[in-house]
Order: structure tokens, then C-alpha cells, then sequence
């Protein structure tokens, strides 16, 4: 038989790509078929049961239509209520049509209600106060207009009254002020400018002009009224004396970019009424402020943008909560970037970890260190690596706060760097000489973290994402990161988590709810999927179980006691399984916003078994345990712990 011959190079050559051909149509066609495989193979894997108990598991709620909000800011009402606000929601639209929205989700019932909103609270401040509201101060006076959308030249303009006679004179939006040459400026609101003071020095009497500032506004558009230098201006209008003891003066009138206005109203929000309730207004106008408790119960606000979106150079306030008013505390003057994070140390100090959400000065007011209000005094604390990514980061008080151990997470450069870190590092508060030391990096550089307290002592770590709000990162469109870890302090390690199904960076939030498990919301992404048109607010919810609510046999549970304890009492709660009962920890509620929460915190109890129950001595200090709501939970043998019961410190 004669052998067959060879195929020619190009026979072999052709046939190749006849077979490429096939098998890429093939591929084609079976692509859907392919898609619908991997995801039915993991579904399978992620619902199984060995699956749970070692990551845990995700699962997506369903929100009505009516419901679905832009969440800027959530806290865990003592009712187990969630408190979701929106607010104007980061939409112009929203803003200008005066529509304002809050929603409370109940985790018992899966049902929403909306709460009527009075005022723009978008970017406010918000704290728990002893009785279980929740301050809400602050919040948006006017939105951020772009250079490429400012037609006519702007600036803030200085009305003077050189003159101690008559009363308070008003101006209304409107009025008129003239330059050297005649251009012609309009103020963009009502004010009301006072008559100068009067003071005597010594044998003399002194004239001290008062002042009020104003948005003005150029009549023409273009360039011709712009204005880069002080300079004096007339009010149109005025006669007399008028003409000359009132004026305005201005820095500079440009089309620059103008930044998001504060506000100055101020409300506590009650769990029971389920509304706002006003307040007395801010000292200043605060647009993304902290507001943390103090040893004394008060409330500091700290840092924020004016109405005029200027960063407020150290100018702190204080909340007076049996008064329901707002003091000036020019003792306390100490300037930070927006959003600083604090955590209260036993000792009634201040911890500033060096998180913070980014407006302000590249340089002041950015490193870690610790803050005695007692004297204004501030003490730098060093060791923390990436020192100038720690913008859009997140800090957590470790459990249990007894240890003093506070940890930070990721974080950015300043401003929209694409630039992101995968460190943490720990601090010690209670070493003589504080610093902080290096902690296990994250799988990933990260923005926007999310970080959680468990009952177990595990701290959950989910969303962010490594470019500016999800953005390019390394060559890639969206960097949005699925990916969840559990940080255990003991082992100082991470344990990966199931992996979630919605991406979170800028404006979410997660929240440790009664039952255990952890609800994320919220995320503004700049851009979409593809990264090339404008992203969409996320407005699917998540909801996390941990691996403890998947293992074998019952939770344990508390079956009864006291709903309010004093700091220092020896209490006892009736459980039957208190034989199996390892460790109770009391977790103070999250109120968070733009990664920002200063009163989570977990409390060790030390716990001691009796044939019906357990005996919980609850710690003395003010600085350990701040008044308030908490949830009391009971962890057994197997880690897992109880419902949460709440308790009131008072």
C-alpha cells in the first residue's frame, strides 16, 4: 500500500482555520449557554451548606420601587429599626425641587416607611446622643457648580456698616453693588447687616464696622467682571451717611469652580416618634462635619465646608443636649479635613486616626494623634505608613474596646488620585509612647471600605474600590471590589468572606444588625460598567450572614433582664444556656456615612455562668462604655452568638 501523502502547508494552514472558524462559532453560540453554566455552577457552590459556614453568605433584599433611595447616610435605631437618608440623594434635581427623603427599613418585617425630610441633610453630620436619638446637624445649603458651568463671574462679597446708629438694616437678594468702573454685581440672597459697635478704650471710643457675607453674583456673563484682587464696592441705592459707612469689599470675583455650601439647621431624629424634631441652628454652617460625643455627654462638631464652601479653619462647636442649642467652643480650636475620624478613649480623650473624607489642606490637620479637650493640647502619634493615603480610609476601634487598639483600613492620595493602598496598621492608645504598628495588608488597594464589628470579635470588611468612586485603576474601566475579608484581632489575619454581588465605593454603608447579620447600601459611582458613560446611584440592598449563622444546633439566647443598666452594676440575665456561654459583648449601634462612624464600638462583659443565667459586670468608665443604646449579645462555645438584646446605659 502506498502511503498517503503529506498535505501541502497550505492545505494544513487552511484546514487550522477552518477548525479556528468552527470552534469560534461554536463558542459564539454557546456563549450564553456557557455564562448560564458558570453561574448555575456558582450558585451551587455559594448555597451550599459546608460553603456557609466557612464564608457566610449573601443575599439581595427586595426594595419597592416607592423605596428605592440614594442612601448617604445609615444608622441602627434602638427599635432595630435601620434609619436610611438620602436626603437630596447628590442630585441637583432633587435639590432644586426641594424633594428630600429618609427611609426606615425594618430588618423584623422587611418593610419600608418613609419619613417626611424638612431639609436638605445631604452630607450632614450625625451622631447617637444618651437618649437614643440621633443628632443630625448640618448638611446642604447649595450644590457644587463646575468652571464649565459658571457663566457669569462669582464671589463672596463682605456687606461693612462703619456706622453704630440705627438698627439691622436687610438687604434682599438682589441688591446691587457697583465697582470702581460701574460693572454691576447681584447678591444672591436676603441678609441682614447689623449696626457697627461701639467700644471704649481707655478715655476713647472705637468703632468696630460689623460684617456680613453674601454670594454675588456678575450681571453680564463672560469674562469682562471678573475681578482678581481686593477691591471696594458701593450699594447701589443708598443715600447720605448710607452712601458712606456701607459698602462691600471682595477678594476676588471668578468663574472658578464653587464648592457645596454648608447648613446650619439641626435636628434630633426620635426612634419613637419615628421624625425629626428641630433644634437649635449651628454656630456655623457645616457641609461634611464629625459630630462625636464627649466625656461630659455634649456633642463637638468638628471640621466642614461654610456656605461659601470653604473649608472652616478650626472654628469647633459644641452641642448642649439638655439645651438643645449650639455653643461656639473657640477653646477647642483645632482644624481637621472633612469627615475626620475620631473614637473616644477611655480616658475622655480623642483619637484622630488620620481617616477623613478629603476637603481641606493637603498638609493641616492630616496627622494621627490624640486630642486632650481638656486643654486643647494635641499629640501626634507616628509609625503610620502611606501617611498621605488617608483619604476616603476607615478606622475602627478594635474589639473589645477595653484593648484600646484602633485599626486603619486602605484608603486614597487626596483628591481624585487613582492612587489607593492595601495597608493597615494598628495602634496601641493604652502604650505608654502610642504609634502605630504595621497590620495585614487587604487583598486589594482600597477606597471606601466598609468596616464592621461582630459579636465574635471579628471585624467584616467589605465593598470599596481601588480607583476614585469605582473608577479606572490600573488599566481597568471599574475597580469596584467584590471581594469581602474578616479581620480576627487575636490572630491579626483575615479570613475571606463569601464574595458580594453588588459593588460599593463612594456614599455606602454597612451596618451590624440585631439578629447578627451585616446590611450594605448605598454607592455613587462616577462612571458606569463600561467606563465611558456617567455611572447611577446603587440602590439594591445587600444583607450578609456570617459563617456563626450557619453552624449546627441553636443560638443561645437571652431570655430576659433589665433594659437599663448604670456604668460600674453587676446585673444578671436569665439565659438557659448559660452553661455554654463563652463571652457577652455589648455593641454600640452604627450611624455611618462616607465610611465615617464614631460610635461603633464593642464593650467586653466579664461574664460568670450561674444555673439559670449569667452575672455581666458592666465597666465604670464613661470613656470604655458612653451612655447610650447598645446591643447585648451572648456568644456560646461555637462562636456563635444570640440576638441581640437591647439595654440603655445610662
Amino acid at each position: 500500500m502506498n502511503p498517503r501523502p503529506r498535505p501541502t502547508l497550505t492545505r494544513r494552514l487552511l484546514s487550522y482555520l477552518i477548525t479556528l472558524v468552527v470552534l469560534g462559532f461554536v463558542v459564539a453560540v454557546n456563549r450564553p449557554m456557557m455564562a448560564a453554566a458558570n453561574q448555575a455552577y456558582r450558585e451551587f457552590t455559594i448555597n451550599r451548606q459546608s460553603y456557609k459556614e466557612k464564608y457566610g453568605h449573601w443575599s439581595r433584599l427586595h426594595v419597592p420601587d416607592s423605596f428605592r433611595v440614594n442612601a448617604i447616610h445609615a444608622a441602627l435605631l434602638h427599635t432595630g429599626k435601620v434609619l436610611i437618608i438620602a436626603g437630596s440623594g447628590n442630585n441637583r434635581e432633587a435639590f432644586e425641587a426641594g424633594t428630600f427623603r429618609t427611609v426606615l427599613f425594618d430588618p423584623a418585617t422587611d418593610r419600608f416607611t418613609e419619613v417626611p425630610t424638612p431639609t436638605d441633610v445631604f452630607c450632614a453630620g450625625h451622631t447617637f446622643l444618651g437618649n437614643g436619638n440621633v443628632l443630625v446637624a448640618g448638611g446642604t445649603k447649595s450644590y457644587e457648580r463646575l468652571e464649565k458651568d459658571i457663566t457669569h463671574a462669582a464671589g463672596v462679597m463682605k456687606l461693612k456698616n462703619e456706622s453704630p446708629n440705627g438698627g439691622p438694616r436687610t438687604f434682599r437678594k438682589g441688591t446691587t453693588l457697583l465697582s470702581a468702573d460701574n460693572t454691576r454685581y447681584r447678591t444672591r440672597a436676603d441678609v441682614v447687616l447689623n449696626p457697627a459697635t461701639a467700644m471704649k478704650h481707655g478715655d476713647q471710643t472705637m468703632i468696630h464696622a460689623s460684617e456680613v457675607e453674601v454670594w454675588v453674583d456678575a450681571e453680564k456673563p463672560g469674562d469682562g467682571p471678573i475681578v482678581r484682587k481686593p477691591a471696594q464696592y458701593r450699594v447701589e441705592g443708598l443715600t447720605g451717611d448710607d452712601q458712606r459707612n456701607i459698602y462691600g469689599l471682595a477678594d476676588k470675583i471668578t468663574r472658578e469652580k464653587q464648592e457645596y455650601g454648608g447648613d446650619k439647621t439641626a435636628y434630633e431624629f426620635d426612634p419613637t416618634t419615628e421624625r425629626y424634631v428641630r433644634v437649635g441652628d449651628m454656630v456655623k454652617h457645616r457641609w461634611y462635619p464629625t459630630l462625636t460625643e464627649m466625656p461630659d455627654g455634649n456633642v463637638l462638631a468638628v471640621s466642614g465646608l461654610d456656605e461659601f464652601g470653604r473649608l472652616l479653619p478650626g472654628d469647633n462647636e459644641r452641642y448642649l443636649v439638655d439645651r438643645r442649642q449650639w455653643e461656639a467652643a473657640p477653646g477647642l480650636k483645632r482644624q481637621f479635613p472633612t469627615y475626620p475620624a475620631f473614637h473616644i478613649m477611655d480616658d475622655g480623650r480623642l483619637f484622630y486616626s488620620g481617616s477623613n473624607s478629603g476637603y481641606g489642606s493637603d498638609k493641616i490637620g492630616r496627622t494621627p494623634g490624640i486630642w486632650d479637650l481638656t486643654d486643647n493640647s494635641f499629640t501626634p502619634t507616628p509609625g503610620l505608613r502611606n501617611p498621605r493615603m488617608t483619604e476616603t480610609s476607615s478606622s475602627v476601634l478594635l474589639p473589645p474596646a477595653q484593648e484600646q487598639k484602633v485599626m486603619i483600613f486602605g484608603g486614597g492620595a487626596v483628591g481624585e488620585s487613582p492612587v489607593s493602598t492595601a495597608r493597615t496598621d494598628i495602634i496601641d492608645l493604652n502604650a505608654p509612647r502610642p504609634a502605630y504598628r504595621p497590620g495585614p495588608d487587604l487583598p486589594k488597594p482600597v477606597r471606601y471600605l466598609n468596616a464592621v464589628i461582630l459579636p465574635d470579635d471579628g471585624v467584616f470588611t467589605t465593598g470599596g474600590s481601588s480607583g476614585y468612586r469605582g473608577g479606572p485603576y490600573r488599566g481597568e474601566a471599574r475597580s469596584d471590589l467584590f471581594n469581602s475579608q474578616i479581620y480576627r484581632p487575636r490572630a491579626n489575619r483575615f479570613e475571606k468572606a463569601a464574595d458580594s454581588t453588588v459593588g460599593r465605593n463612594y456614599h455606602s454603608e454597612a451596618i451590624l444588625l440585631p439578629d447578627g447579620r451585616v446590611i450594605t447600601l448605598g454607592s455613587d459611582p462616577l462612571y458606569d460598567e463600561t467606563g465611558r458613560n456617567p455611572g447611577s446611584f446603587e440602590k439594591r440592598i445587600e444583607v450578609y450572614s456570617p459563617p456563626y449563622l450557619f453552624k449546627k444546633g441553636d443560638r443561645p439566647t437571652i431570655t430576659s433582664g433589665p433594659r437599663e443598666v448604670s456604668h460600674g452594676s453587676v446585673i444578671h440575665f436569665p439565659t438557659p444556656d448559660a452553661g455554654r456561654a463563652v463571652s457577652a459583648r455589648l455593641i454600640r449601634p452604627s450611624a455611618v456615612t462616607h465610611v465615617l462612624d464614631v460610635d461603633q464600638r464593642s464593650v467586653a462583659l466579664p461574664l460568670l455562668r450561674r444555673p439559670h443565667g449569667v452575672t455581666l459586670t458592666f465597666p465604670k468608665r464613661d470613656g470604655v462604655m458612653p451612655s447610650g443604646w447598645y446591643m447585648l449579645f451572648l456568644v456560646d462555645d461555637r462562636g456563635v452568638p444570640s440576638v441581640g438584646r437591647w439595654v440603655r446605659v445610662r
